[in-house]
């Protein structure tokens, strides 16, 4: 009797292999013969969770160059981490701890002649956080998201700390 219970529990473990997607037959899998590879599963995706703010500011931006990332921060908290676009070698963005000077949403440099939708000013010589793409670097200041650029030029008020990171 026990050897037929061992039989049967034998016979449905093949079964529930060859109900699960493999291709053997059953009699190849009693006779020992390898069961064939199953197709592939997708490999699940592990989201990547952008590194946390590197700066003291509590309310206000902060921004890491060589993480080229900026998160806007209210009472200690994370608004938003976005990616961004620094300076380029030669005319590298300031580190520092600044403040926001002055906001203009529809500007354009006298210097360079590019637009800077939605500016946010906070350093000496015109350096601010603006619209422009993230694929080309700037003349010192912050390029972020046309989207991003919006928020930030809302969220933060004259006043508001600034800390940049290398």
């Amino acid at each position: 009797m026990r050897g037929k219970i061992v039989a049967m529990v034998l016979a449905g473990t093949a079964a529930v292999a060859a109900g699960c997607g493999a291709q053997a037959e059953p009699e190849a899998q009693a006779a020992g013969q390898p069961l064939a590879p199953s197709p592939e599963l997708p490999v699940p995706r592990v989201a990547h969770t952008p590194p946390g703010p590197p700066c003291s500011v509590d309310t206000g931006a902060c921004a890491s160059l060589s993480l080229r990332r900026a998160w806007l921060m209210e009472n200690g908290a994370v608004v938003r981490s976005v990616p961004m676009e620094p300076g380029a070698p030669g005319q590298p963005t300031p580190t520092g701890t600044f403040k926001v000077a002055w906001k203009d949403r529809v500007h354009r440099s006298d210097e360079y002649g590019d637009d800077m939708p939605n500016s946010v000013f906070f350093a000496a010589g015109g350096i601010a956080f603006h619209a422009r793409p993230l694929d080309r670097p700037s003349h010192g200041c912050i390029h972020l998201t046309e989207e991003d650029s919006a928020l930030f030029f809302d969220r933060l008020p004259l006043g508001a700390k600034v800390e940049v990171r290398g």
